[in-house]
């Protein structure tokens, strides 16, 4: 039986290297670029591609993916311990390769694009020349796709897509959306969508406006409109009426490197808020020394790990199965988590910052902001948390030999009837 929670010696070596690097040369990043997915911006690349080289260099690019993709096929368990120090930066994924939706993206490209999506979009993709968009929220649908209304018909050799989506983040970047559209409205509930790959410079697709949150630097979830947007057939991405398991695939690992990344972020606030209570004084001593305030970093230290440890456990189930389908239990528990956890420590670090802790000089109100995108994102907690139930109980035997119910009266009767011979001797001889 092995049961360690060790890290090889050669990656723990990585790994150190990378906590160094960003936090010396990537997290400044933050302080003086825009938004990660502009590829456009020439201050951007002047800055972002020489260390991009350097993480190549050490064979840290797009780990996520295997190594027929350019990536190193770490596994998820590496990728987690790699992830957490990632998300202290909101440029940190994007240094490494791994930022999202292009990292999804790039799965369902990989699995499912035929050899010229591959070359056209795949390979670009991958190498951060290009970033692209998941277009599937609408703006009445919610968390349930099967009301969802943007078409795609037939015509020809084409497909042409109209209705519109909603929070399709950074769509104004995106060199191409993948987008889920209804094919075939009168099919069973889950085969009535395709998925497709839809450049944005397509005729008849429209940024109606951008969103933001209140604390994010620039807007980029679009509110999209196709008006007829005609794309070729072979534009479609898997097969058709197959939306829902394409998508599958790009989700299943998108929450739990969330997950992985959440980490990050919650653990830098924990950090700042260990330096603001060291170094702060009121009332004749340290903010350290107050009890209310140590209680505020005991249960941030622990609900951190805590979560840590669902997150590895999840992520190595997923090396073990192979199979996102397998655990899906788990990741659905990951995911009801997260916002708590982050929402929890952030909320905390705020305060204790006091009026400091509220500007935009410090990360800690987009971070309770970012609490409930990642509650939001990839699903609502609700349905994770009924996930989590149905497949808990669909696993469930009850126990034929232990009587873990003892307030149905029969079990505390069988309970009695076992142990009455034993309870009579035991008082006989008292």
């Amino acid at each position: 039986m092995t049961w360690d929670f060790s890290t090889d010696d050669a990656y723990q070596e990585q790994l150190d290297w990378v906590q160094r690097f960003v936090r010396d040369e990537v997290e400044p990043l933050d302080l003086v670029l825009g938004h990660p997915c502009n590829v456009r911006d020439p201050r951007r690349n002047a800055l972002v591609r020489p260390l991009q080289g350097q993480v190549r260099a050490r064979k840290l690019w797009a780990c996520h993916l295997g190594p027929e993709l350019g990536g190193q096929g770490y596994g998820q368990v590496k990728l987690a311990l790699l992830n957490e120090l990632l998300g202290r930066s909101q440029y940190g994924p994007t240094v490494f390769g791994c930022q999202a939706p292009d990292s999804g993206n790039a799965e369902i490209l990989a699995h499912y694009g035929t050899p010229e999506q591959k070359r056209r979009w795949l390979q670009p993709l991958l190498d951060n020349e290009i970033v692209s968009c998941f277009a599937m929220t609408e703006p009445q649908g919610g968390a349930d796709p099967k009301v969802f209304t943007t078409r795609a018909v037939r015509d020809g050799d084409d497909w042409v897509i109209s209705g519109q989506k909603w929070f399709a983040s950074h769509a104004r970047f995106a060199e191409f959306l993948i987008v889920m559209a209804v094919t075939d409205p009168d099919a069973s509930p889950y085969k009535t969508m395709s998925m497709f790959i839809v450049p944005t410079s397509t005729p008849g697709l429209e940024i109606i406006r951008d969103s933001g949150f209140p604390t994010e630097k620039v807007a980029t979830h679009g509110y999209l409109n196709f008006d007829g947007v005609r794309v070729p057939a072979d534009h479609m991405l898997g097969g058709r009426g197959d939306a829902f398991v394409v998508a599958q695939v790009r989700l299943g690992g998108g929450r739990i490197h969330h997950a992985m990344r959440t980490i990050g972020e919650a653990r830098r606030a924990l950090d700042m808020m260990c330096e603001r209570v060291i170094s702060r004084r009121t009332q004749g001593e340290r903010l350290a020394d107050k009890q209310m305030v140590q209680e505020k970093l005991a249960d941030s230290w622990i609900e951190l790990e805590q979560f840590r440890l669902l997150v590895l456990r999840t992520a190595w189930l997923i090396d073990k199965h192979k199979d996102y389908k397998k655990v899906r239990k788990d990741i659905a528990a990951v995911k009801s988590a997260m916002p708590k956890v982050l929402h929890d420590i952030a909320s905390r670090a705020l305060l204790l910052h006091g009026s400091l802790g509220i500007s935009e000089e410090m990360p800690f109100a987009h971070l309770v902001m970012q609490s409930f995108h990642v509650g939001l994102a990839d699903g609502p907690v609700e349905v994770h948390k009924a996930t989590l139930a149905k497949q808990m109980l669909r696993d469930y035997q009850p126990s034929e030999t232990l009587f873990p119910a003892y307030h149905l009266p029969t079990r505390r009767e069988q309970a009695i009837e076992k142990f009455r011979a034993a309870l009579e001797n035991i008082d006989h001889a008292i």
